[in-house]
């Protein structure tokens, strides 16, 4: 795939930031990633029964569920367990590679490739699965969120295609949703969609991101205004709702953060070091998180969620936090109330924040925020003006 001067200077600066991570990063970032001398478990090695919910400790915190064996499987940007289907996966390739998606077992071999017909690849970046909330019938959603120039494209798209009910090669429909954001332009990595009410989120790509939500009810006939809901962590790469919906995740290059609720982050979780970080996913059952990378052979990882995560998740009652602004929940201008706080079921009060209404959660163990400290973004932005310079200076001397 030819790379454009934007995603060069993405992939520059994420290489940037994995140094600079590697050296400034805080200890909680580090503990259970590369660098601890835990030795890569083989391709396809099944993981334990009873695994789900354990420390992250030994071979575990690190094992490789699969790889993609599939050569048509490149550059795996997004992932998802299927809803329907026992042990299949979804991806499909990142931009300039057509719209296919691919369902994979748990030994990494490809069951089945889907052509989307009628649809546009512009750039697709993620995916998300999840069941109508109405007919619990297997959905799944491919996030067309990609731009590197932050505004390059007047509106992005999402399309909606019914999980196939057979695994073979077929050409299947979509809904195409189209979206712009309440405050202009931005690069977008990750989608999530709340498993209780089907509400779509997209998370920002950016030094600053951003969650964004989708309408309750989306619209093909007029491009539908994502709103600003809540922040997300310093170069967001993915996310995925808990099969619950009662916490979700955002992956960064870096790490993963688990959150109760918008800008209420429950623990940060060290993830493995890959070639360049790019999809997450829960397991079915909720107890690990599912991390991928792109390139030929590309691992997947099953990284169990620490008992006092998974404990610290679990919806119990709890008294609605009063002071919510209006303006930041989901339906924002368009009046619609908000149904689908993470932790709420089915438009119930919100349930389950840790601390009650003693103010925002902290995360575990007194975790800093999410991302990578701010000497690492320092460098990071550092090495990143610096190879835009490199970058103009190259592209001068091509023209």
């Amino acid at each position: 795939m030819r790379s454009r001067p934007g995603e060069i200077l993405i992939r520059v600066a994420a290489v940037a930031g994995l140094a600079a991570a590697s050296v400034f990063a805080a200890p909680g970032v580090q503990a259970g990633a590369a660098g601890t001398g835990r030795a890569e478990a083989p391709a396809g090695t099944p993981a334990e029964p009873g695994g789900a919910g354990r420390e992250p400790g030994g071979d575990e915190a690190e094992r490789v569920l699969f790889r993609f064996t599939d050569p048509r499987i490149t550059e795996s940007s997004g992932l998802a367990v299927s809803p329907t289907h026992e042990d299949v996966y979804y991806t499909h390739n990142d931009s300039e590679a057509g719209p296919v998606f691919f369902a994979v077992g748990g030994d990494g071999r490809t069951r089945a490739a889907f052509t989307v017909r009628g649809a546009q690849a512009r750039d697709w970046e993620g995916m998300a699965a999840s069941r109508d909330p109405e007919t619990g019938r297997g959905v799944l959603w491919f996030a067309d969120i990609g731009d590197n120039f932050d505004g390059a494209w007047p509106d992005i798209s999402v399309y909606k295609v019914p999980e196939p009910a057979s695994l073979r090669d077929a050409t299947v429909s979509a809904v195409r949703y189209r979206f712009r954001y309440e405050d202009g332009g931005h690069n977008a990595e990750g989608v999530m969609v709340h498993p209780k009410t089907g509400r779509l989120y997209i998370v920002s790509k950016e030094f600053a991101g951003s969650v964004y939500a989708a309408p309750q009810r989306l619209r093909t006939g007029k491009v539908n205004v994502l709103r600003r809901v809540g922040s997300a962590p310093v170069m967001a790469t993915d996310a995925a709702y808990a099969p619950d919906g009662s916490s979700f995740v955002i992956r960064t290059y870096f790490s993963a953060t688990v959150y109760r609720d918008f800008d209420r982050q429950l623990a940060r979780v060290p993830m493995p070091q890959l070639e360049q970080a790019e999809s997450i996913a829960y397991t079915a059952d909720g107890g690990a998180l599912l991390t991928g990378s792109e390139g030929a052979d590309s691992p997947v990882h099953r990284v169990p969620l620490p008992e006092r995560v998974l404990a610290a998740a679990s919806p119990t009652p709890a008294p609605e936090p009063s002071g919510t602004a209006g303006a930041d929940r989901p339906g924002g201008a368009d009046g619609a109330a908000e149904t689908d706080r993470p932790g709420g079921a089915d438009g119930a009060a919100e349930t389950g924040r840790p601390g009650g209404t003693g103010g925002a959660a902290e995360a575990a163990d007194g975790e800093e925020d999410a991302g990578v400290p701010a000497s690492a973004v320092l460098l990071w932005l550092l090495v990143a003006f610096g190879a835009t310079g490199a970058i103009t200076f190259i592209a001068r001397r091509t023209r």
